[in-house]
């Protein structure tokens, strides 16, 4: 009879954990998009480009040795492997906290045989099995609440791999094309030394003839000295950029690594969105937002804690001498039952936790607010970069090009006599002063683009990462 009630308690206990009250999705997005101050309808900076934000900004690069080397870097960095370990436990944890949900079976089996010395008999011995089941009626949601919290956590942990996996696409890129640089900066270095050198026999020429003085050498020698340090200082910082390219790779910092030439150019700027969408597309946003849903869940399942904890267990088994009719009928056992706890008195302890997670909610909510006011303000500066350096680059390319003129006319006139040493010089420091400027601006060009791809939660593949 008693028997025939556990299906009855077992369906009124899932009717009633239908009534609990959780926090739904709509009630955590209201929460966290009510706290972000009102967005524009559009960006603040002038000239962003409408349409929706590009994936594949590496394909847009046109550079399939950068490409290969993003891959590799995916696969082997060992930072991004720990990120990824974490989202594999993140996933361990959520699976934990969902078997709550369900009966918890365990079974014994036992064997006892007892002996006595002659002339008593060796009793047969005694089989036990038995089997145990135990649930917990999750009436007011506390363990639904857990698995919720555990599952939001895990998808934030994915969230935060896949904003990992952006950022070391585009630190990829940018070691890579601070690389290039670097070997060019050695170029207009090892230029400098060239063109002093020329000047500087041609110094000694003109001083043998007496149409220089001792003043002149010994200033061309100096100059020359150091033209020879800067490419020295120039050359080991070539080999350092390759070694920490490697390093952001997972190989070994051999400066082994095959480059381009010159850097690409830099491809036109991408196209926007709206600052809306950002804050549903950036994975940085994506897991504070996540972050945000587990505090709720957390405050849920502290609330619940301190209403009655309801559990129903059964266990059922034999025990004979037979082993093979352990589970007739004369043989076995079953029992049955409920057990309702609830909490008196605990010293407050129930109250402080859900004031604790409570102010948890508000951090992760306050977290959530700088996490996005950061993403808008990177996204505002990487647009305005784009005007700003395409202009300097502009700029630099001008100045560069009439230092050239001035050296070409300044160095003719030197050997006609008409103008003095310093002259030559000063100028000479000007032209090679523009090259290298020249260089870190076309550098610093196509590093801000890929950085403006990834400030708008552009994806560095052709299609969206796929799930971790």
């Amino acid at each position: 009879m008693i028997f025939s009630r556990f299906p009855v308690l077992a369906v009124c206990a899932l009717a009633l954990a239908g009534c609990a009250s959780l926090s739904t999705e709509d009630e955590i997005a209201d929460a966290a998009a009510s706290s972000v101050p009102e967005l524009p309808a559009t960006w603040a900076v002038d000239g962003a480009l409408p349409g929706n934000v590009r994936v594949g900004w590496i394909e847009a690069l046109g550079d399939p040795l950068l490409n290969e080397l993003v891959l590799e870097a995916q696969a082997n960095n060992p930072d991004i492997r720990a990120v990824k370990a974490s989202v594999d436990a993140s996933r361990a944890i959520s699976r934990q906290a969902r078997a709550g949900l369900f009966p918890q079976v365990s079974g014994v089996a036992n064997i006892d045989q007892t002996d006595s010395p002659d002339p008593f008999a060796v009793t047969d011995p005694v089989f036990t099995v038995t089997a145990q089941a135990q649930w917990e009626a999750d009436l007011w949601g506390r363990v639904r609440a857990g698995r919720n919290a555990a599952y939001a956590s895990a998808q934030a942990t994915e969230a935060d791999f896949r904003f990992a996996q952006y950022a070391l696409a585009q630190a990829v890129a940018s070691a890579y094309f601070a690389s290039i640089e670097a070997r060019e900066q050695v170029s207009v270095a090892r230029r400098t030394v060239d063109a002093l050198a020329e000047i500087d026999r041609i110094v000694r020429v003109r001083y043998r003839e007496g149409f220089a003085s001792r003043q002149d050498t010994a200033i061309a020698g100096g100059d020359l000295e150091s033209a020879r340090d800067n490419l020295a200082q120039a050359e080991v910082g070539s080999r350092m950029a390759r070694r920490a390219l490697e390093v952001l790779l997972g190989r070994y910092p051999q400066d082994r690594i095959a480059l381009r030439k010159t850097l690409p150019e830099t491809p036109p700027a991408p196209p926007a969105g709206l600052p809306a969408q950002l804050l549903e597309r950036r994975p940085d946003v994506v897991a504070a937002e996540r972050r945000v849903a587990a505090a709720f869940a957390n405050l849920d399942q502290a609330k619940a804690a301190r209403l009655p904890l309801v559990t129903l267990t059964a266990s059922g088994g034999g025990t004979s001498t037979d082993l093979f009719n352990i589970l007739n009928g004369p043989s076995l056992l079953w029992s049955i039952a409920g057990n309702v706890l609830q909490p008196i008195f605990d010293g407050g302890l129930r109250e402080a936790q859900e004031e604790e997670a409570d102010a948890n909610r508000r951090a992760a909510i306050a977290a959530y607010v700088s996490t996005a006011l950061s993403a808008l303000r990177d996204a505002e500066d990487n647009l305005d970069q784009v005007q700003v350096l395409a202009g300097r680059e502009l700029i630099l390319e001008n100045a560069a090009e009439q230092s050239g003129t001035a050296y070409a006319l300044t160095q003719l006139q030197y050997v006609e006599g008409e103008v003095d040493l310093i002259d030559v010089l000063n100028i000479q420091q000007r032209l090679f002063a523009a090259e290298r400027n020249l260089v870190a601006i076309r550098r610093a060009r196509i590093e801000q683009w890929v950085a403006l791809n990834l400030a708008l939660g552009g994806s560095w593949e052709n299609a969206e990462a796929p799930e971790p």
